[in-house]
């Protein structure tokens, strides 16, 4: 039985709120969210986008507590990652759009912007977030992948950035491609109707391992040992900082940095890191 399908340890904190479109589970302090949807590739319908949404925020609102959620993995059913946005909606959407009144919000644009609030709220949470993908990544799957800390593929993982060749535009993900490509190959795939395979992604960074589908058990428990290893206020502050870092020269920050350090050095984490150093043995945080 691999990580993602183990019945969540005794003391889970986790109050799994019911889904139906995604499925949530609790194992030790590993949140393991799940694109439900197989039948559509795991497409994102707005009950999905809002399922992920609670599903965060339900994990984040366990820190400090026993049990505590201290990473975030996601991942699809049935071998696919996500196909992006749901048709269907985007269908409701537009029709909605077409016979609403003058000056009120477009539809349109609102189905967009709780996509671009999902996005945000999983590259701004304090938890760690680990994506697994599998079969199709496209689209809206293709943004949710550059927003994980972690991205593991398997092989059969194939990448597509499809909407310029549909007549639209990938509005919502485009800074976090941005981000973790770069511009220069983010407009690439962009103007490209980009096509990746699991290799090509690994190659251009948006995915961090590359391994058969056999061994993604394996990869995927190790990286989580890995980052259950470290202290979660620690993490958390640590996330905070680089994304400051990314829109403020260093020199502006050195004093903030200063600051974040001195808090960490004195807390609670800080003080147990450096004494379980000193007695070489393992912080009370770390998992074994």
């Amino acid at each position: 039985m691999d990580s993602a399908q183990a019945a969540p340890e005794k003391g889970a904190n986790y109050p799994a709120p019911s889904f139906g479109h995604i499925r949530a589970e609790q194992v030790g302090a590993v949140l393991h969210i799940t694109l439900n949807r197989p039948e559509a590739r795991n497409a994102m319908s707005l009950q999905m986008v809002a399922e992920l949404q609670q599903a965060l925020q339900a994990a984040e609102a366990t820190a400090g507590s026993e049990g505590a959620v201290r990473v975030v993995v996601l991942r699809g059913a049935g071998g696919h990652f996500c196909a992006g946005a749901d048709l269907k909606d985007m269908a409701g959407a537009r029709m909605r759009s077409m016979q609403r009144e003058a000056g009120a919000p477009d539809p349109i644009a609102e189905v967009n912007a709780a996509f671009g609030r999902l996005c945000v709220a999983y590259a701004q949470t304090p938890l760690a977030v680990v994506a697994v993908l599998e079969g199709t990544v496209m689209g809206g799957g293709f943004g949710l992948a550059c927003v994980a800390d972690v991205a593991l593929a398997d092989e059969s993982a194939s990448f597509r950035l499809p909407e310029t060749s549909l007549g639209v535009v990938p509005a919502q993900i485009a800074p976090f491609l941005v981000e973790r490509l770069g511009y220069s190959q983010a407009k690439r795939l962009a103007v490209t109707g980009g096509r990746l395979d699991a290799a090509a992604a690994h190659r251009m960074g948006l995915v961090h391992e590359l391994c058969s589908a056999d061994d993604l058990p394996q990869t995927l428990n190790r990286v989580l040992s890995d980052i259950l290893a470290c202290a979660p206020g620690a993490l958390a502050a640590t996330k905070a900082l680089m994304q400051q870092a990314r829109f403020s020269p260093a020199a502006d920050l050195v004093e903030q940095a200063a600051a974040v350090f001195a808090h960490s050095a004195q807390s609670a984490e800080g003080l147990e890191g450096m004494t379980a150093f000193i007695q070489k043995r393992k912080p009370t945080w770390a998992v074994t």
